[in-house]
């Protein structure tokens, strides 16, 4: 299967006083046609960073110093900001966090969608984009008279389903999720999910998901991305991350939520706090809350290395093989 998006040594600063602090270190990664890759992490892990300058969405301070991005063969970090707006939504399109947001407020929502629409399609006319405004809302299980309502009339989850509908507006190849269920109930949550997944089925798009929780792309992404301190420190299907996770922080993720279907048992989360991105640690990154941590580990910076079907950055794997 072809590559959509091919990400070569991504590095991403924020350059605010005399040394500029590094958010995304070294990310490589690719993503096939139709794929869904989650990207998990705590907060300040990279993830936002990292899916700003995917969509080159970043603004100043935050500067891509290093990498490509390649989307079918174009370095989109070379690109000025008139061939990037050809992309954006035709192409490639972005669900935000926050839909009450990413929403105009003042602006009836099928006005929003006519907009997007009419700005990539000069010969449509404005009846015929209302009437697709309509058919995107019914394609994500709103009722086509909410065409014409403003957003503050609509549930948190009725506005993240309408965000979702207006990145697919003009059939995109690569759709970025930022966390777009963190504002709405389980509930709805798995309505929206479940929709991603069919409309993913039936339009054919990529997807690249961003999370904080683990256990909610275990059941969603073909493969995971776990990011901490700024780099990718393990990568692999969600079957192998959620059955063998190499990396101790990927094992402390998938220990820290409960199963639904297993005996009781007493739940541990991984002490400390994520490193500090303006003084970091030396060595692995992860080494000050680790409980695999053995000599080395806070001189020497283990590199992403391939093991079976995943990769792992983690000196307890120093030539790419399985030790366990």
């Amino acid at each position: 299967m072809s590559a959509v998006l091919v990400v070569e040594g991504l590095t991403v600063d924020y350059v605010t006083g005399a040394e500029p602090v590094r958010a995304c270190d070294d990310v490589s990664f690719e993503l096939r046609r139709g794929e869904i890759l989650g990207v998990a992490g705590e907060s300040g892990s990279g993830k936002s960073t990292l899916i700003t300058a995917l969509t080159r969405l970043q603004r100043p301070p935050a500067v891509t110093t290093a990498g490509r991005i390649e989307f079918h063969g174009t370095d989109l970090v070379a690109l000025g900001p008139d061939d990037l707006r050809k992309l954006r939504w035709t192409s490639l399109a972005i669900v935000l966090q926050s839909a009450m947001d990413a929403l105009n407020p003042v602006m009836r929502v099928g006005a929003q969608f006519v907009d997007v629409l009419r700005a990539h399609d000069k010969t449509l006319s404005r009846k015929d984009a209302w009437t697709r405004a309509a058919e995107l809302l019914g394609m994500v299980g709103i009722s086509a008279d909410r065409v014409r309502s403003y957003p503050h009339e609509l549930s948190g989850g009725m506005r993240q389903r309408a965000s979702i509908a207006l990145a697919l507006a003009c059939g995109p190849e690569l759709v970025v999720m930022d966390e777009p269920t963190t504002a709405v109930d389980v509930v709805m949550q798995r309505q929206i999910l479940a929709q991603v997944l069919r409309l993913r089925r039936e339009l054919g798009f990529a997807v690249v998901f961003v999370t904080h929780d683990l256990s909610l792309l275990l059941e969603l992404a073909d493969r995971i991305a776990i990011m901490y301190g700024g780099r990718i420190v393990e990568i692999g299907t969600a079957e192998s991350l959620y059955g063998k996770p190499r990396h101790p922080y990927t094992r402390g993720l998938r220990d820290s939520f409960p199963p639904l279907r297993s005996p009781l048992r007493k739940l541990n989360g991984i002490p400390g706090s994520p490193p500090d991105l303006r003084n970091p640690p030396p060595g692995c990154p992860f080494h000050p809350r680790c409980a695999d941590r053995f000599d080395g580990c806070d001189e020497q910076r283990p590199e992403l290395l391939t093991i079976e079907d995943h990769a792992v950055a983690c000196r307890l794997y120093p030539s790419g093989e399985d030790q366990s």
